[in-house]
């Protein structure tokens, strides 16, 4: 048969070619097959062992194990709920950082300005003071690598920096008035975090504490900042947690132990495999007359809401702000002998009423992350909700008086946060970075006779005033850098704007102790506990 003259036959032929073609692949595939299973006829458990081996022999391009189980591992926990958490090497490192209240490095505050590190401030008594680092410097050079003129995140700043005690490493800096890089070596040391950012007297009788995480020093912190302000007659005090994610329960449950009477509950943990646990006050605080408002928001979690709880469920103190973030899992850690642990979830907590403070996570992990937008966006953080609470589940203080559960710690007093349109301009003021390049740079020009003019932060905070003409200055300079002024917002803010840039001029000058006096000047939170401690006066 000629199948050239007869395209039937042609197409016919080509047909049972191809499909002799399938089968033989089928075959050959069904071979194939047969040899892999025996790699996949796991033993029960270790599936995922199993997999990865598959991935590792035959998938089709390079593959990081180490990346494809700490994504294996995240996938498993997150299912379980949103904080059994898998910590790689350096995120472990970190965070036990965090939680030690230390961490290995030359020791300086820096601040991106213009795609260069500059030194906002050297840790007192650290390694880079030690050899001259000053405010203003810009890190050019460290170690062989030049870092300025890069866009680099936080993160990739401090792997220049930071290091194992002991080592070097070459600074070249920028300084002002200086034609050539100014070169130092700094001898990395272990450098200490702080967990208590500010103590102050705000006015006779009354202060003021921000803790802003629960670590192994926190305690300690909290406790010389109690001293001083006994020592100088304050009997009421406010202690601010919002923004405060937690920490070291320990150091919750201490801070907690000053000012409750003998027996009185602080938290209770319970779990599936965990029985009752319940902690309660020792009775051996000195400060148990204090009278207390605590500060929280929709960031302030864990440790900071068992606090707060404690405090609010037995009736010592008055809790002011917006209702907290709502996590209440009590997390075990086990090292996995590679520099790597796992945080598993064993236990809820529950404050002395019998409030569960986790929120649900029934809707999975990313409707979890979602709850703080959702609840903006529900009119609960603006107040155009005129029911703040998801939950009408009535529990008792020790004093009878109603709170209620449903996750997280709503306030005795909740203030929303205000709206205006004429705040957009403000935003952009800080969010832009506007306010503080301005605020740094003025500081750095004239720190001499700053320091001068006011040399603690006490004389700064009463004396030191931002002066129309420095305003005005401020203004030209946003306009320069691409931010045209908005004259409603400057008319109706023109005082909030200007406690602003004071509160960061005094911080660049004297840190924490500079900045927080002012800065709370503005703040409707800070401004109510006052009230509410004048009426009990």
């Amino acid at each position: 048969m000629n199948t050239e003259s007869n395209p039937f036959y042609f197409w016919l032929a080509a047909i049972l070619v191809f499909c002799l073609g399938l089968l033989a692949g089928a075959v050959v595939m069904q071979r194939r097959i047969a040899q892999v299973r025996p790699v996949i006829n796991y033993v029960q458990g270790s599936k995922v062992d199993a997999v990865i081996r598959l991935i590792d022999a035959d998938y089709v391009d390079t593959v990081d194990n180490d990346k494809l189980v700490s994504a294996g591992l995240d996938a498993i926990l997150h299912s379980l709920d949103p904080h059994s958490v898998y910590m790689p090497p350096q995120d472990f490192e970190k965070a036990e950082e965090e939680i030690q209240g230390n961490f290995q490095g030359i020791g300086v505050q820096f601040r991106m300005i213009d795609d260069t590190v500059t030194v906002i401030m050297p840790v007192s008594g650290g390694p880079s003071e030690k050899v001259g680092v000053q405010p203003g410097d810009r890190i050019i050079v460290a170690g062989n690598d030049t870092i300025s003129g890069k866009k680099m995140n936080t993160d990739e700043v401090v792997k220049h920096l930071k290091g194992p005690k002991g080592t070097k490493v070459r600074l070249g800096l920028q300084r002002a008035q200086a034609q050539d890089l100014v070169w130092v070596e700094v001898k990395r040391d272990l450098i200490p975090t702080y967990s208590v950012d500010v103590h102050f007297v705000v006015e006779p009788g009354i202060g003021y504490i921000k803790v802003s995480k629960f670590s192994a020093t926190t305690a300690a912190e909290f406790a010389k900042a109690m001293k001083d302000l006994s020592k100088a007659g304050v009997r009421q005090l406010i202690i601010d947690l919002r923004s405060n994610g937690g920490g070291l329960l320990t150091a919750c449950l201490e801070m907690a132990d000053m000012f409750l009477d003998a027996g009185s509950p602080i938290v209770y943990t319970e779990g599936r495999n965990r029985k009752r646990q319940e902690v309660r006050a020792t009775g051996r605080g000195k400060y148990r007359d204090m009278e207390l408002v605590v500060l929280i928001d929709e960031w302030s979690a864990s440790a900071s809401e068992i606090f707060a709880g404690a405090i609010q469920d037995n009736d010592w103190g008055i809790i002011i702000g917006r209702r907290s973030f709502g996590k209440g899992l009590v997390q075990e850690q086990m090292d996995l002998g590679d520099g790597s642990a796992l945080r598993l979830t064993v236990a809820r907590y529950y404050t002395p009423s019998g409030r569960c403070i986790q929120k649900s996570y029934a809707g999975g992990y990313q409707d979890y992350e979602e709850d703080l937008l959702r609840r903006y966006l529900n009119g609960e953080m603006t107040g155009t909700d005129s029911l703040s609470r998801f939950d009408t589940i009535k529990y008792y203080t020790v004093g009878g008086r109603v709170v209620y559960g449903g996750g997280g710690i709503e306030p005795d007093i909740v203030l929303p946060y205000k709206t205006d349109s004429l705040f957009v301009y403000q935003n952009r003021l800080s969010n832009g970075g506007y306010i503080y390049s301005f605020s740094f740079s003025y500081t750095n020009k004239n720190r001499a006779q700053l320091k001068a003019d006011y040399p603690s932060a006490k004389l700064f905070t009463e004396k030191f005033e931002v002066s129309d003409a420095l305003f005005e200055e401020f203004l030209r300079y946003c306009e320069q850098k691409g931010l045209a002024p908005d004259e409603a917002s400057i008319a109706k803010y023109k005082d909030n704007m200007k406690l602003t840039l004071k509160a960061l001029v005094g911080r660049d000058l004297y840190d924490d102790l500079g900045f927080y006096p002012t800065y709370l000047q503005r703040d409707d939170d800070y401004i109510e506990a006052l009230q509410q401690l004048h009426k009990n006066r």
